[in-house]
């Protein structure tokens, strides 16, 4: 067999080449890395979020759910996914199915506290109650939400706690006061009212015990209706 002799041109041609093969490969490899990489996952997430919603407003549920579903198969800390799944379980009915969605989600996103209340409300429906009472009075103590304090009072209502009831209601005042939502104001204060006159002694902010000025300030607040 013929030796074939390789001067120094072809050397460097080989060489060269060698290089861009290389440098391609690294390329590629780079691309690919960056194709699966959480910022591209996370957009695409966001846009199945996006189409989700709008199969959601075209009463396409199915496709929704599916869009859902493959926005978490993405980035499973993707609240948003979660939260629209969870939400359009608990509209379509099935509560169980609900429930688990924003247990994972709770689980993947721990400061989701949205998934909280959601996780509450399925489980006011499954009949769950305290584990929905429970989980509502935390998602409240972190959020100053008046919706989901009435819905609360709505709960304690049931459940025949009106002195529960009305500590919600004055809630609901103080952050209507604050927001300035008048509506809210007028309709908070009178249901304080009523519900002073239905806990009566029960209410040691309406009937203090010990007549020291702080007691007297609070009492002073519940009589003009938060």
């Amino acid at each position: 067999m013929r030796r074939v002799e390789r001067g120094p041109r072809t050397l460097s041609v080989l060489r060269s080449r060698t290089y861009i093969a290389r440098g391609v490969a690294a390329a590629l490899l780079a691309m690919a890395m960056a194709g699966s990489s959480p910022a591209h996952a996370l957009t695409s997430s966001e846009e199945l979020v996006r189409q989700a919603r709008a199969h959601e407003a075209a009463r396409e549920d199915d496709v929704a759910a599916r869009r859902y579903l493959e926005a978490l198969r993405l980035d499973p800390t993707n609240g948003e996914a979660y939260l629209g799944l969870g939400a359009l379980r608990v509209r379509t009915g099935d509560l169980r199915e609900a429930e688990r969605v924003y247990s994972v989600a709770l689980e993947h996103v721990p400061s989701l506290r949205k998934a909280l209340a959601g996780r509450a409300r399925a489980r006011w429906g499954l009949g769950l109650r305290e584990a929905a009472l429970a989980e509502m009075e935390s998602y409240v103590g972190f959020e100053a939400n008046a919706a989901a304090l009435r819905e609360l009072a709505d709960w304690y209502a049931e459940e025949g706690r009106p002195p529960a009831q009305l500590s919600a209601w004055r809630r609901i005042y103080a952050i209507a006061t604050a927001e300035g939502d008048a509506a809210l104001v007028k309709e908070a204060r009178l249901k304080v009212r009523a519900l002073q006159i239905l806990v009566g002694p029960a209410d040691p902010a309406a009937a203090p015990i010990d007549p020291n000025a702080a007691r007297r300030a609070i009492a002073a607040a519940a009589k003009r209706g938060g």
